[in-house]
């Protein structure tokens, strides 16, 4: 089973009436109701006001695959939490940012950028499908629309991504880089913009599909405890060595 910690700062949902009656149980909770109705997931939930924001070294050990949503609190975020995550990812742990994590403190640190935007209040998105080939986009529609999402457009200062796989336009004119991959060390990294907190956006089939199957490619092909700079012998002289010794 794939592993996955589903975290959010868990602020809006707890002080903001529209916010809570759109999920009740948190954007976590509605995350980790999809993603564990698939019996490949083994999915928990964390949040900003658990200790440690609920990422102890045990917990991102014991985690494949790490979502993050945040928009308000990235601050909040201790920077040691922020470098253990970025540690874990290095050494092969998957890492989705949702949304406005694209200024979260892990994001930001593994691009190496401001990751800025520019954004706007409620409008209408359709999502196009530009990579149906990958292993994200697998099963999802050449389109599909958001009747109402945060505005999110270029430009985008992020590194450029390995791969695009999805790319938003929106009713007022605006286009965004939507869905986005990076290798990071032995870790792989998505970003998926859609997600603002007042819409359902995490309800939408297709959302819940390209999660679940981000999820999927994220999860580690291969991990290590740490990444070193080890001092090694060359192949020939271990050769010899071998050789010396069944003689």
């Amino acid at each position: 089973m794939i592993k996955v910690t589903v975290w959010n700062e868990y602020f809006h949902e707890r002080n903001e009436a529209p916010v809570a009656a759109v999920y009740p149980n948190g954007i976590h909770g509605c995350i980790a109701a999809f993603l564990g109705a698939d019996a490949e997931f083994c999915v928990r939930t964390a949040t900003l006001d658990d200790p440690e924001c609920g990422l102890t070294e045990e917990t991102l050990c014991d985690t494949d695959v790490l979502l993050w949503w945040g928009h308000c609190a990235h601050d909040k975020v201790p920077d040691e939490v922020a470098e253990r995550v970025c540690r874990h990812v290095q050494c092969g742990m998957g890492f989705i940012a949702l949304h406005s994590a694209h200024f979260s403190k892990p994001f930001r640190r593994l691009m190496g950028t401001t990751c800025s935007l520019c954004w706007r209040e409620g409008d209408r998105e359709r999502v196009w499908n530009i990579a149906p080939s990958h292993p994200i986009m697998q099963g999802v529609d050449a389109c599909f629309e958001l009747e109402q999402e945060e505005m999110y457009g270029e430009r985008f200062d992020i590194p450029a991504p390995d791969e695009t796989v999805m790319l938003g336009w929106f009713a007022g004119g605006e286009v965004f880089r939507s869905g986005c991959c990076w290798t990071r060390g032995l870790g792989r990294v998505f970003y998926f913009q859609p997600g603002h907190e007042y819409y359902p956006t995490y309800y939408h089939p297709s959302v819940q599909r390209i999660l679940a199957n981000a999820v999927r490619w994220a999860a580690p092909q291969y991990r290590v405890e740490t990444i070193e700079c080890p001092r090694t012998e060359s192949v020939e002289e271990l050769r010899r060595k071998k050789k010396e010794a069944l003689a």
